[in-house]
Order: structure tokens, then sequence, then C-alpha cells
């Protein structure tokens, strides 16, 4: 494996048990890097998974800005963002400037299984 990287996991919550279970046969992988979250789900990751995640507010209270700033700032190398495509969202805008922000500072991002993964195998890929 290359240097552990920082890595946030985000799921909106008709995707929560989507990203619990991408996760869980991952734990060893993803207990290798520096875990952040929004809200419940980093509850979830620590309770149902036992991984060591810092946890955030949740994405509608300010997690989602907490995020955008890390990408901002350079402090975290990817974003896994499971997203429920069928839900109207109350804080759209939020998540839309997240994606925003990681799409303007070149950041790692997921937003399903399939890309998690390619995402996951690039991070511990030593370059």
């Amino acid at each position: 494996m290359s240097q552990p990287k920082t890595l946030a996991l985000v799921a909106h919550d008709g995707m929560k048990e989507a990203l619990i279970e991408w996760a869980r046969p991952r734990v060893e992988q993803l207990s290798q890097h520096t875990l952040y979250a929004t809200g419940t789900t980093g509850g979830r990751l620590i309770s149902e998974l036992g991984l060591d995640v810092t946890p955030l507010k949740s994405g509608p209270h300010g997690g989602d800005a907490q995020l955008g700033a890390m990408i901002a700032e350079d402090r975290l190398d990817a974003l896994v963002f499971f997203i429920d495509p069928l839900s109207a969202l109350p804080h759209d805008v939020d998540v839309k400037s997240l994606l925003r922000l990681a799409i303007l500072y070149d950041t790692g991002l997921a937003v399903n299984p399939t890309t998690a993964d390619a995402l996951l195998t690039h991070m511990d890929t030593p370059v």
C-alpha cells in the first residue's frame, strides 16, 4: 500500500445502508487511511464496523461545508459520497457546492460502489 490518505465517507439517508455494506468487506483497507464522515454516517461506521472515524456535523448542519473547507485547504485526498439520485434534498445547494469543490480542486470523488472501488484501489496503489 502507498502512504495513508485522508478519505471522507458520506451518504444520503437513502444510501447509508449501501455505504455501510460497501465498507463492510473493506474495513481493513479503509482502516489504513485517516477517515472522516458526516453525522449519522460516521456514527454507523464507528458503531457497526469499528472504524476509527473523525465525525463531523451532519451534512445539512454544516458537515458538507466542513468537508468543502478541507478540500479547499488541501486536507482531503478523496471523497466517497453515496448520493441518493431519487430524493429531493433540502440542502441540495450544499451538496452541489461540495461536489463543485471536489471537481475544482481535483479531489478523488466517488458517488457509488463502482467508483468507490476504483478510488480505493487508486489510493492504495503506490505512485
